[in-house]
């Protein structure tokens, strides 16, 4: 079944690289795309921000059509490809450039430094919390009802669009696992911690579900224990990943696998999904060599031990064999790896990748 399974997930990918290359582009698969989180995802909206939490400027972008634009990558991020894969003839834009009739195709509210809890990564300086990314697309919200005449055109167009949320991994590396600056790590335990960000993320989701959203895939947090930061602060050897951290992650995927299920069984027309992104990123990192990097430990660019310390320093110079690296500096990874997170997190590769549906899936219902 597994590999059945895996010729149909690189057939359908195929095909869609295929068409991308030939310039076929059909007609998007949903009218909008209204994207939240943190770095992973912020296309630009840190940019103007008094923050240390910005990827404004070269070598980021290096690999992008349009140069540094914010993005903490090489290139394009995994929500650039879902968009692209959705049939999106554009990248989404950030929230904080975007005027008029665009924001009808959706926009992109994520955050560098970002996190569910309020203080989450204030030592970085400016970022928009979910909370505040909340209240943006209230605001967001509003405009389309002003556009579209009434609320229940507004209501109707809202609820075919898709929404992905990436949230939770800079509440543990930019507080829970951060001593020097927060006291969570020693007020609760993984478990208490876990139910925290639940408690607030329960709401936060909900207010998404109240103001409209309806097609919803939140992705679980990733591997943190293996990204090079953690890796130089706390591995013993560089290479071996810190499961105190993964495993305090992994509580937290799993409440948040219970939340969707609950959603879904209680909210009226709710279609939640959950994307493993730990699972899918433990595969790629455990098969690194037959997705063809040669490097899994270290950032392309960045300072000191496995790259890790910081984030690329402006103008430095990244190394040259970009593909072959999974991460692209000491916390986010290259635009390689987001190419197989955004193909699989669209067309599940495995059963494990999404529950209980795919991105392409959910753009059906």
């Amino acid at each position: 079944m597994a590999n059945v399974l895996s010729q149909m997930w690189a057939m359908g990918v195929l095909f869609l690289v295929l068409n991308l290359l030939h310039g076929v582009r059909p007609d998007p698969q949903v009218p909008c795309y209204f994207i939240f989180g943190d770095s992973l995802v912020d296309n630009g909206n840190n940019n103007a921000m008094a923050s240390n939490a910005r990827a404004n400027y070269f070598p980021y972008g290096i690999d992008f059509p349009d140069g540094p634009t914010g993005r903490f990558c090489n290139g394009r991020t995994a929500v650039d490809i879902l968009a692209q894969l959705l049939g999106f003839d554009n990248f989404i834009p950030p929230y904080s450039t975007t005027k008029g009739q665009d924001i009808l195709t959706g926009v992109n509210f994520a955050s560098a430094a970002a996190g569910i809890r309020e203080e989450t990564g204030y030592q970085l300086g400016g970022r928009i919390t979910m909370n505040g990314q909340v209240r943006n697309f209230q605001a967001a919200v509003e405009q389309i009802v002003n556009i579209l005449g009434d609320e229940k055109s507004a209501a109707n167009h809202l609820s075919q669009c898709i929404y992905t949320v990436v949230m939770g991994g800079n509440d543990y590396l930019n507080n829970y696992f951060m001593p020097l600056f927060y006291s969570s790590g020693r007020q609760y335990t993984p478990v208490q911690f876990a139910d925290l960000l639940i408690q607030e993320y329960s709401q936060q989701l909900r207010s998404l579900y109240d103001l409209g959203a309806r097609k919803v895939a939140v992705i679980g947090v990733g591997q943190v224990g293996c990204i090079p930061s953690e890796l130089a602060a706390y591995s013993s050897n560089g290479v071996t990943c810190v499961d105190g951290i993964n495993n305090a992650v992994q509580i937290f995927n799993s409440k948040v696998v219970s939340l969707i299920d609950d959603f879904n069984k209680n909210l009226d027309g709710a279609n939640f999904t959950f994307l493993n992104g730990f699972y899918i990123n433990e595969d790629i990192l455990q098969r690194a060599s037959s997705y063809g990097f040669t490097v899994a430990n270290t950032g392309c660019c960045g300072v000191g031990r496995n790259n890790g310390q910081y984030t690329c320093l402006p103008f430095q110079t990244p190394c040259e064999n970009r593909d072959k690296y999974v991460f692209w500096d000491a916390y986010h990874p290259t635009e390689a790896f987001n190419l197989i997170f955004a193909r699989r997190s669209y067309i599940a590769e495995s059963p494990s990748d999404a529950y209980p549906v795919d991105i392409r899936r959910l753009a059906q219902l």
